[in-house]
This record gives structure tokens, C-alpha cells and sequence, in this order.
């Protein structure tokens, strides 16, 4: 995960001076190559020290390091996508079509390629076992996380799985409560502090489920009842273009743990895929 992406993921659980830290970088990461640790720390209201803390919380020996780092992820950006069109940067209202297009396909694309990166496949194979091996997958989220849910449940109808997909709260979590050790349960909360799927997660873990949550945030409220994570790596924005990507970023995680799946029974699969596709000729005016 970049360091942009990291900041935007843990900004919600520092602590206020930090949390200054943290906003400042994601609304003006040059600053960190421009400005010296002592202006810096002067314009986030904090103090040297607490800035060497806060690179040392993203995994760096000090701020020097971070600066370092930093100056070539802000360059392997602007050469993929220009100046004007950095990853995470929102949109104006000055903007023409043009360059809306350019930020908003250059944050999806980054934020496939940052997940991909990221993500940790010894999870991702367990997590693809498990919906192997159940008896029921249940998928839910709320909003744009519920496009994912609904994406993956589809999916695997369509090769055979008993999958179950919902868009009321209520519905989901009762159902989970009936579940057990033979079936999956996966919460989609980009934030990672979705209210009901967290309950949804708790619930179906209670019952003996396996829990899986897709979040973009690690270690936030939705992964507390998770056996199992896995994360997306996309930058919020004022105009949401984030969200967009958090979109984009859960169907990436969806298709492979739908591939996964369908590889473990290949020949099923595409036979599957293939009598399901036939049984709509009709109703599309195929002939």
C-alpha cells in the first residue's frame, strides 16, 4: 500500500495531533518535499518529535526516510499520470471533461493496481477454501458496498453455488443468525465501520461461520468479528471519487475470489457458466 493510501486508512484512529499530521499530507503530500521537518510540523500545529512518531506508525525508521519515499511514490505518479491528474486529487469545479475523466480512470486504476499489490494472497486462498468448501455463502454491504456483495453473489449462482445476497439489514442479520460451521458470511464496509455489517459479522461468527470482511481499512470496527481480511487500497476525495474506486476495488477482490472458487472445480464450472448462458437465449431473442 502506498503511503498516501496508508495515512488515509489510519487517520481515523490517531490521535488529534497526529490526526493534523495526517490531513495536512493527504491535502498537499508535496509538503512533505517541500516544506523542512520544522515548517512542517509548524504549519500541522505539532512538534518535530510527534512527526518522527507518525512516520515510524506507517513503518519508516524516521521522517527522513518517509521524505524519501514519498518524493519517488509522487513521481511514479506524475509520470503515469500527470501533474494534473495525481491519484487522489479531486475534482474542481474548474476542471473540464477532459481532465475529470483522466482523475477519476487514473484513481480507479490505481486503486486496482495498489490492491493487487497489497493484498495478501495466503488470505485471499483461504478466503477462496472456504466458499470452495460451504454450504452457503452470504454476501451483504451497505450502499456501494452492496455492489459488491451483490456482484459476488451473482457470480456464484452462476456456477452453482448457493449464495445469498441482500439489501436489507434486517434480512441479512437474521439470516446469519441461522447459520453454521459448513457456510461463509462476507461484510463489505469500504470504511470499515459499517454499523450492520459489523452486527452481521458477529452474528454469523456466534452461529460458527466463517467470517470474511473486505474493507479498506485493516484494523477498524468491521474486522473485529473477521476469521479473515482482506483489504483495498483506494484514496477517499471531497468529490468521492474514492468511493468510485472503492467500488471498482471491491469488484477486483470479487472476481478473484470468484475465479478462486471456480478453478477448484474448473471443468463444473465452465459447464456451468455455459448452461446458464444458454438458458437465456430466449428470453434475450437469441436464435
Amino acid at each position: 500500500m502506498s503511503i498516501q493510501s496508508s495515512i488515509q486508512a489510519l487517520t481515523d484512529g490517531y490521535p488529534p495531533s497526529m490526526k493534523r499530521i495526517a490531513e495536512v499530507i493527504i491535502a498537499r503530500p508535496q509538503a512533505v518535499l517541500e516544506l523542512t521537518i520544522t515548517e512542517l510540523a509548524r504549519l500541522c500545529e505539532t512538534s518535530e518529535t510527534t512527526l518522527v512518531r507518525f512516520a515510524r506508525t506507517l513503518g519508516f525508521a524516521g521522517y527522513a526516510a518517509l521524505k524519501l519515499q514519498m518524493a519517488a511514490e509522487l513521481a511514479a505518479e506524475t509520470a503515469q499520470l500527470g501533474a494534473a491528474s495525481s491519484y487522489g486529487s479531486d475534482i474542481a469545479p474548474t476542471d473540464t471533461l477532459a481532465e475529470t475523466v483522466a482523475k477519476i480512470s487514473g484513481s480507479e486504476l490505481f486503486g486496482i493496481r495498489e490492491t493487487a499489490a497489497s493484498l495478501d494472497l495466503e488470505t485471499l486462498q483461504k478466503v477462496i477454501d472456504a466458499v470452495a468448501a460451504a454450504q452457503r455463502t452470504v454476501a451483504f454491504g451497505v450502499a456501494a458496498s452492496n455492489m459488491g456483495a451483490r456482484d459476488l453473489k451473482e457470480k456464484l449462482l452462476r456456477i452453482g453455488r448457493v449464495a445469498l445476497g441482500f439489501t436489507d439489514a434486517h434480512d441479512a442479520v437474521s439470516s446469519a443468525s441461522l447459520l453454521g460451521p459448513r457456510d461463509v458470511v462476507i461484510g463489505f464496509s469500504h470504511g470499515g465501520q459499517t454499523r450492520e455489517v459489523c452486527e452481521l459479522l458477529r452474528v454469523a461468527r456466534a452461529g460458527g461461520a466463517t467470517t470474511v470482511a473486505i474493507t479498506n481499512v485493516p484494523d477498524s470496527p468491521v474486522t473485529r468479528d473477521a476469521d479473515l481480511v482482506l483489504t483495498t487500497s483506494v484514496r477517499e476525495t471531497t468529490f468521492r471519487s474514492g468511493a468510485m474506486a472503492s467500488r471498482i476495488a471491491q469488484l477486483t477482490i470479487v472476481d478473484y475470489i470468484f475465479v478462486g472458487v471456480a478453478r477448484t472445480t474448473y471443468e463444473a464450472s465452465v459447464q456451468a457458466l455455459k448452461t446458464s448462458r444458454e438458458s437465456l437465449t430466449r428470453l434475450r431473442g437469441d436464435r
